[in-house]
C-alpha cells in the first residue's frame, strides 16, 4: 500500500506518541525548505526514552517499507535525527529541545494538526 508523505508523517508522530513523546510538532516545510517536505519535532524525558521513540519510529516505518537514509545521534540519545528524505524527524531530550529551539528557527513552517 502506498502512503502519501503526509500520511507517513502522521504515522511517525503516532509511533513517537506510542512511546510517550512530549510536545510533538509536525511542520509542513513544502515551499520553505529545499531539503524536506515535513519536519517532526518531539521530546522525551530522558535519553533512554528518546532512543525508545526512535526505535519505535524505525520499527513502524520498516513495516511499511520506509527506511531512513540516515540516523544521527542515537548513541548519545540527547538529539536524534532520522532522515526519511521527504520527512526529517528530530527527537530531543527536554534540555536540548529548549537549547536548539528548532520551532523558532523553522517558524515559517506550517503547523499540521495531529
Amino acid at each position: 500500500m502506498d502512503f502519501t508523505t503526509k500520511e507517513i508523517a502522521h504515522k511517525i508522530a503516532a509511533a513517537a506518541c506510542d512511546k510517550k513523546a512530549k510536545d510533538i510538532l509536525l511542520l509542513n516545510m513544502e515551499n520553505i525548505s529545499p531539503v524536506t517536505d515535513y519536519f517532526i519535532i518531539a521530546s522525551g524525558n530522558n535519553d533512554n526514552q528518546v532512543r525508545a521513540m526512535v526505535d519505535n519510529v524505525d520499527e513502524e516505518m520498516h513495516k511499511i517499507g520506509k527506511n531512513p537514509t540516515h540516523i544521527e545521534g542515537y548513541r548519545s540519545g540527547d538529539w536524534v535525527l532520522m532522515d526519511y528524505e521527504d520527512i526529517i524527524v528530530h527527537v530531543f531530550n527536554k534540555d536540548n529541545r529548549l537549547f536548539y529551539d528548532l520551532e523558532r528557527i523553522w517558524r515559517d513552517g506550517k503547523v499540521v494538526e495531529l
